[in-house]
């Protein structure tokens, strides 16, 4: 979208007042927002989120080896692992599934878990209870192993690795 004042650069502010208690909505680019006279005061606070993130995924970059492992790649929007730890920002909401498998041991180390505990939105249920199913079948995984059950254990992989690829032919069959 062009800015609305100058129709030359890309519109980057949505600026909204209210003018004699009518809303008046304007999509700006910040030349045009700064000849006006406003301005982020976040602008000048550095935030290197990019930097943060290249810091706890160095590790994630290489094999145990210390060779590059290879590199993950969102199949909608072709953003690599690489490039999201450099730029700090994902390309598409596909590339949470992308890149889910180095994502989840990040979310772990900042939030101590990779699963949201919290009560889900009521449009989001069916999710809710995919993300319930594999968390309890994970637990069985862990005991079938622990219990030396292999074959149990197996067929459990199985099912996880079938969920988690949305191979399942519907609710509750894996």
């Amino acid at each position: 979208m062009l800015c609305q004042k100058c129709k030359k650069n890309p519109a980057t502010i949505n600026l909204t007042q209210i003018v004699n208690n009518e809303k008046v909505v304007m999509s700006i680019c910040s030349e045009c927002a700064a000849k006006m006279g406003f301005h982020s005061p976040l602008e000048s606070v550095p935030f290197p989120l990019a930097e943060i993130l290249a810091g706890m995924l160095q590790q994630d970059l290489s094999g145990e080896s210390g060779e590059p492992m290879p590199d993950l790649t969102c199949d909608n929007c072709g953003l690599t692992f690489e490039g999201f730890s450099k730029q700090g920002r994902f390309g598409c909401g596909q590339c949470y599934t992308a890149f889910r498998s180095k994502l989840e041991p990040i979310m772990r180390r900042l939030h101590g878990s990779s699963l949201h505990r919290g009560k889900p939105p009521v449009a989001d249920q069916d999710q809710a209870h995919s993300v319930q199913e594999e968390g309890r079948l994970e637990n069985e995984l862990k005991k079938a192993i622990e219990a030396e059950d292999f074959e149990r254990a197996a067929d459990l992989r199985d099912k996880l690795k079938a969920m988690r690829e949305g191979n399942f032919a519907s609710k509750g069959e894996y």
